[in-house]
């Protein structure tokens, strides 16, 4: 079906591909129920008020525009190698939504059961998004989010060019194997932040994290407060600037780490060289103890805590 300058309203869609290749259609008050790919290869199509309740309704879909909608959990894959894709005002319950699409725009969208979503795409921008689910934004490229909170683990890994703003995220394993990320006047909390990254800049921040940035190149924190934060900066180059206290350190490969109050900084010549790095608290030089000095005591499974058997001696 290809239809110019149609307007549809208030009309019910079942069956596979009802509207295949539909091109320059407005739908308002639409309801596609069962059958797939309804919209499958579509071009300049806007919809309000629309419900969307079966698998794959936009593949290789262009120029769609998607306001004050729903899709239902079975719309899941509904959005795969898509261009120039706008959701606005939606509910988006499916899972697996956005996989190597390029132009994907999401304002004021929730999506509760955002388990792989963001898969793969190019030039993405959230705004005022609520999402739960893991790996979200997976090896996505130029992504840019404001006001965005995330309930899942591993969220952006292997993605590139991230730039977040006002942001709660609550992830375990965030930004791993990420590269040229900036994150401002946003809220952190999950374990293992970072790791094996590279040019990774925290702004005006606040951050909990058990053995966190560890095994980054060009780590850069600015006026971040870090809570609970322990074994932090593990072979990490790092120049940060750390309001309150740091509780641990551990082995930094170099750089300049300056807070008000260090709890213990760990450092073993064999691992690291000491030259490389300053370790400054309330602007005096810290003194490491070695890693034989120090027992980890674990808690829940996860080493929570550290004991210090022999203060003030040099690594």
């Amino acid at each position: 079906m290809n239809e110019h300058n149609t307007t549809m309203e208030r009309k019910v869609f079942t069956g596979e591909r009802a509207l295949f290749q539909a091109k320059d259609l407005t739908l308002s008050d639409c309801t596609f129920d069962d059958g797939e790919s309804p919209l499958k290869h579509s071009e300049n199509i806007t919809c309000s008020r629309c419900s969307f309740k079966w698998k794959y309704p936009f593949w290789y879909a262009k120029h769609i525009h998607v306001k004050d909608s729903v899709l239902f959990e079975m719309s899941r894959s509904g959005l795969w190698y898509g261009q120039d894709l706008t959701f606005e005002d939606t509910m988006i319950e499916a899972p697996k939504e956005f996989r190597r699409c390029d132009g994907v725009t999401l304002r004021h969208v929730t999506l509760p059961n955002a388990q792989e979503t963001l898969w793969t795409c190019r030039n993405v921008r959230l705004e005022n998004v609520v999402a739960k689910g893991e790996y979200f934004g997976k090896d996505s490229v130029n992504i840019f989010a404001d006001h965005l909170e995330l309930y899942g683990n591993y969220c952006f890994d292997g993605a590139r060019n991230i730039e977040i703003h006002n942001a709660k995220l609550l992830s375990k394993d965030s930004f791993w194997n990420t590269e040229n990320v900036t994150v401002c006047d946003s809220y952190i909390a999950g374990e293992y932040l970072g790791w094996n990254s590279k040019n990774l800049t925290f702004m005006n921040c606040t951050i909990e994290s058990l053995q966190g940035f560890d095994y980054i190149k060009k780590l850069t924190l600015r006026d971040c407060t870090l809570l609970n934060t322990t074994l932090a900066f593990e072979y990490s180059t790092v120049d940060a600037t750390i309001k309150g206290r740091v509780d641990s350190i551990l082995n930094p490969k170099g750089g300049v780490i300056c807070a008000d109050e260090v709890g213990t900084l760990i450092r073993d010549k064999k691992f690291v060289n000491p030259e490389n790095t300053i370790v400054l608290a309330d602007g005096m030089p810290v003194k490491p103890v070695s890693g034989a000095d120090v027992e980890l005591i674990s808690g829940q499974g996860r080493e929570t805590k550290l004991h210090v058997r022999k203060q003030n001696r040099e690594a």
